[in-house]
């Protein structure tokens, strides 16, 4: 739901876990093409909640994290598991 960027479905702040999963299916494999539309996406989102309240926006760290960073995060586990490291809860993490 824009401006207020939180999901139609469950209310939660968007992208949440069901967008997660829709994108990266929609975005199979294409991890640029998945970033890319992130990046656009959390650039009208800080447009948007600035217009609605400059002072509750969020900090820069907070909005990159929940717009691009799950992506980079989901992207280096699947890489330590597909090269043979043992799962986080293989390890008791």
């Amino acid at each position: 739901m824009r401006p207020i960027w939180l999901c139609r479905a469950c209310g939660q702040p968007w992208p949440c876990g069901r967008a997660k999963l829709a994108l990266v299916t929609e975005y199979d494999g294409d991890q640029v093409s998945l970033c890319l539309y992130l990046a656009r996406m959390l650039h009208d989102a800080i447009d948007d909640l600035h217009k609605l309240n400059p002072t509750t926006t969020g900090c820069a760290s907070d909005m990159f994290d929940r717009f691009l960073g799950w992506p980079t995060r989901r992207t280096r586990l699947s890489r330590m598991t597909e090269a043979g490291s043992p799962r986080p809860e293989e390890t008791g993490a």
